[in-house]
């Protein structure tokens, strides 16, 4: 049982009168009274977690740190935490709506590096989600204490250079809503606290997520609850909530190499994770069954999504060492050390690179990483593809059809596309 103290929810009773009402429809030029959801600060909070609900974290911690301690089977754990931050920036953005294939994605991202002009938004936006959260896990998860500055950073980078560059690192001034009507809060199925509020529920949340005396997986579930309910920026805050579930962790040195993709398994659990959700905004007393019930149902559906991910991540690591030893084998004798071995172990989280961005990745010379690029071309492990409009790549096709199969199996509801197939969109395995 975890203990701490808590103050209670309530909601705020509002006037919505629109600013604009020419050319607008007349259901939406009229006013409505609306009430705006005011959460318990965290610092405060009194939190239990029931007996079944506790082991369902232990269990999730367990398997998370089994995964960082076990994930030794990739001769380049580093090439298999990129991965998995490229999924989890995938899976992510899906829940909003961002929908991209592996290859697509990877090709764009190869595209960028060779200095080309991409003019495919989608994998922009997702590319901007991947550097968003590879310098939230290197940077935030680091300093000393968890900032607003920090979170305010994290969502700039996510919309930088994107058709939302506008709002990027910008805390909302104005009321928000999520459901219902784009032009007022009347028919909303949640409005999030009104602006004045914000910053001193950031601060609260800042302040509970540097805190040490909680299971790091609740801390990361509750944390994560509450920024989705603050809902702080105009645009962007799924992605970046999710984010900060990565800092927690990795901050809590519970995941300092590895962190499964759990929003891989939330996206797969889309309806059951806005109800858990939805369930911690309670309007009661906060001993009451409802605050209580709610967050306990939240924590073990997150501690749940995260023992899946783990899961899906173990099987996927076998399949990388099944192909790594098929690939040894048919090059024969590999010298220690050299630039093809490096790049061998690197392609595993770079499987389209150019010979400029595998060079950089192996830190090898141009000549020593081209002769080594040459070399898994003849074996048949790398394929020459175009990029952008004159750049030449390389693409490790088993490994883009081993991450696209990941996806799917994260997307099966029974964790086996044989036995439940994908219950939302994947990109199509790759054709034989």
């Amino acid at each position: 049982m975890v203990t701490l103290n808590w103050h209670m929810a309530t909601l705020i009773s509002l006037r919505w009168e629109p600013a604009l009402a020419s050319g607008l429809p007349r259901r939406d030029r009229q006013g409505c009274d609306y009430e705006a959801y005011l959460p318990d600060t965290l610092t405060d909070r009194w939190i239990t977690l029931d007996g079944n609900v506790a082991a369902d974290v232990t269990d999730a911690e367990a398997a998370v740190t089994r995964l960082n301690t076990e994930a030794v089977a990739l001769s380049d754990s580093e090439a298999l935490a990129r991965l998995l931050l490229r999924a989890e920036a995938v899976a992510s953005s899906q829940i909003e709506g961002l929908q991209i294939g592996a290859r697509r994605l990877l090709r764009a991202e190869a595209a960028r590096a060779a200095g080309e002009n991409s003019f495919d938004v989608t994998a922009e936006e997702i590319l901007g989600n991947i550097g968003a959260m590879a310098w939230a896990t290197a940077v935030v998860a680091q300093a000393d204490q968890i900032t607003i500055d920090h979170l305010i950073e994290i969502h700039r980078r996510l919309l930088a250079g994107t058709r939302l560059d506008d709002r990027a690192g910008r805390i909302r001034e104005d009321q928000n809503w999520i459901g219902g009507s784009g032009f007022n809060p009347c028919s909303a199925r949640f409005v999030p606290p009104p602006p004045e509020h914000v910053l001193r529920l950031l601060d609260d949340l800042c302040a509970f997520c540097n805190r040490d005396d909680l299971p790091a997986i609740a801390q990361a579930a509750i944390a994560h609850a509450q920024f989705e309910t603050i809902h702080p920026f105009a645009d962007g805050n799924g992605r970046t909530g999710r984010a900060l579930i990565h800092v927690v962790l990795r901050r809590r040195g519970l995941a300092p190499r590895v962190v499964p993709p759990v929003s891989l398994i939330l996206a797969t659990w889309a309806n059951e994770y806005v109800d858990a959700l939805t369930g911690t905004r309670y309007v009661a007393d906060p001993t009451s069954p409802a605050a209580h019930n709610g967050l306990n149902r939240w924590v073990a559906l997150f501690a749940a999504a995260m023992v899946r991910a783990v899961r899906d991540v173990q099987g996927y690591e076998d399949r990388i060492r099944g192909l790594q030893a098929t690939w040894r084998k048919g090059l024969g004798q590999v010298r220690r050390n050299s630039a093809t071995e490096l790049l061998l172990s690197a392609i595993t989280g770079a499987p389209v690179v150019t010979v400029a961005s595998a060079s950089e990745l192996i830190h090898r010379s141009f000549q020593a990483t081209n002769e080594a690029v040459n070399r898994l071309v003849e074996a048949g492990i790398l394929t020459p593809v175009k990029i952008g409009r004159r750049d030449r790549a390389f693409e490790a096709a088993e490994l883009i059809e081993a991450f696209t199969d990941l996806e799917r199996q994260a997307a099966s509801p029974d964790g086996d596309t044989r036995i439940s197939p994908p219950s939302r969109a994947t990109p199509r395995r790759p054709r034989a």
